[in-house]
């Protein structure tokens, strides 16, 4: 494992096929830093008002919204209002409802895009289950669209560059650093596994656990003990690497790349967040972000980037059908990094 630990993407990816929403066909955009920073800015300023921003294909940033007062701030701060049906408190709401249902299979987020609630089922969630989540709908008046996927919900912990730990195999997201003591983060639910994490199966130990959260949260980091000093960039699986220098929260409808120990570098497009996920060992993780892209087992706790921009860390996935196109689960970054202190460099 190099020093520059590579974006590894965690668990695996849900195809979205079956009924799922219709996505453009066309490479999603890749925002500028300052779409970034206005998706932040009036995600604080509208809060409930607004069910979420996502980018269109020409890369704007298109934000939701209720009224015309909300609209004229949304217009100040440099984006362009949508006005729509229904406000991010009533989705939030129809969300929560069908979280309720508590059954494992399943991942509920807001797709402002459609402005709707979009519940997926894997294969697991047996005919009457499916019925119990399509009579909770319902019973959302629109709000909440329900689709079956063929793949499971797991957290793919298996066997960025792969990383060893209690007799598990998962992969490095980002190098982080808090003055000069060095960590890299991982997902959770491989930080619960093992207190030792090593480069190679049975090698010298690297780096010892500093932290772990999962589930509600999928986020974990390692301290290096073993004095080295590694560089923040992601491997790309190509003989080259990525350079990441920040890190934000995902828009709906951006290009996002994953690079993992097992699938290596895919790429999708992020379509939901505030994700709550039901993955079928029954651990629920909140807050989650849901994508296009394909990963499979031992991706767990590697990267979601886009361009030098960390955005998050694998959690899982409910398969990929065709190689190409998937739903995997990621934690944001942002998350994790201020829970624990810690930086990009």
């Amino acid at each position: 494992m190099k020093r520059t630990l590579a974006l590894a993407a965690a668990l695996a990816a849900l195809p979205l096929t079956l009924g799922s929403p219709s996505y453009a066909a066309e490479p999603a955009p890749m925002p500028a830093q300052e779409t970034y920073r206005q998706n932040t800015a009036l995600k604080a300023e509208l809060g409930s008002r607004s069910a979420g921003s996502y980018l269109d294909a020409d890369g704007e940033l298109i934000t939701t919204v209720t009224s015309e007062a909300d609209a004229a701030l949304v217009r100040a701060e440099g984006a362009k209002p949508e006005v729509v049906a229904r406000s991010g408190a009533e989705l939030r709401s129809a969300q929560q409802a069908l979280t309720d249902t508590s059954i494992p299979g399943t991942s509920v987020g807001i797709d402002p895009r459609i402005n709707q609630v979009v519940v997926e089922a894997d294969s697991t969630v047996s005919k009457a289950e499916y019925r119990r989540l399509q009579r909770a709908a319902a019973a959302q008046d629109g709000a909440v669209r329900v689709v079956r996927i063929p793949g499971v919900f797991k957290e793919e912990v298996a066997g960025g560059d792969a990383i060893y730990g209690g007799g598990y195999r998962c992969s490095a997201a980002f190098n982080v650093s808090s003055g000069s003591t060095r960590y890299f983060l991982t997902a959770g639910h491989c930080t619960n596994a093992a207190a030792d994490w090593r480069a190679t199966s049975g090698g010298a130990v690297i780096g010892q656990r500093h932290g772990t959260s999962y589930p509600t949260n999928d986020y974990g980091i390692v301290r290096y003990t073993d004095g080295s000093s590694p560089s923040g960039n992601v491997n790309l699986y190509n003989g080259s690497h990525q350079d990441i220098t920040s890190a934000a929260d995902p828009v709906v409808g951006q290009a996002v790349r994953k690079s993992g120990s097992t699938t290596k570098v895919t790429s999708g497009t992020v379509t939901a967040t505030n994700v709550t996920v039901n993955y079928g060992s029954g651990n629920i993780a909140y807050g989650m972000v849901r994508t296009t892209v394909c990963s499979a087992g031992g991706d767990s706790g590697g990267a979601h980037f886009s361009g030098s921009t960390a955005l998050g860390i694998h959690s899982g996935s409910g398969g990929c059908s065709d190689g190409v196109n998937g739903s995997a689960i990621f934690q944001p970054v942002r998350e994790a990094l201020s829970a624990y202190g810690v930086n990009v460099y």
